[in-house]
């Protein structure tokens, strides 16, 4: 039988990672520099990782054994399986 007709198998890793909770969340910025920043875990949170996205721009993310919590400065959607959330109101 041709292997190349068999349905591909989903990925063993990214399925135990959406197991453990590692879900996605989108960040849309709503103006120019908005500015994503990614924490560490572990006993000192530091950052590790940003990004600066302009108006329109969209960021797909998701929490890893790495990054803990994610900082978010400026005018932005952020949406979660929770809900959205926009970061002008109050």
């Amino acid at each position: 039988m041709d292997q190349s007709n068999k349905p591909s198998q989903p990925n063993q890793s990214n399925a135990n990672a959406n197991a453990n909770g590692n879900d996605y969340f989108v960040i849309k910025a709503k103006d120019n520099g908005v500015h994503v920043i990614g924490l560490t875990r572990g006993q000192d949170t530091r950052f590790h990782h940003t990004e600066k996205l302009d108006k329109g721009e969209v960021m797909i993310a998701q929490f890893t054994e790495h990054t803990s919590a994610v900082k978010v400065r400026g005018k932005a959607l952020i949406m979660t399986k929770f809900g959205t959330i926009d970061t002008e109101e109050s």
